[in-house]
């Protein structure tokens, strides 16, 4: 009797422990940063359809380039209020906010 070996992916294959988890990618990128200027919520998105105006150094931000997005957690007027207000930045512009105060 002649066995044919089978097709379908043995489950016993894997090569070590799993990789480790990638919580920013978990979390769709969004992450809380505590500031002197307050409690913010970042987000790193893709670029959409639309261009933004950087208030970090007010120049263009391209539709289509990745870029950050964030809003004041702790804002006075609400969650809500907050994200409605929330700012499209170059990522080294915000992470150079503190130093061009």
């Amino acid at each position: 009797m002649v066995t044919v070996p089978s097709k379908r992916p043995s489950r016993r294959r894997q090569l070590g422990p799993p990789p480790p988890l990638d919580l920013d990618r978990a979390l769709g990128g969004r992450r809380s940063e505590s500031a002197p200027d307050g409690e913010w919520t970042v987000q790193r998105v893709r670029g959409s359809d639309k261009s933004y105006t950087c208030p970090g150094c007010r120049q263009v931000i391209p539709a289509g380039l990745t870029h950050v997005v964030a809003w004041q957690a702790d804002g006075l007027l609400g969650p809500v209020a907050a994200l409605e207000d929330r700012r499209h930045w170059h990522p080294a512009c915000w992470e150079a906010r503190a130093r061009r105060r």
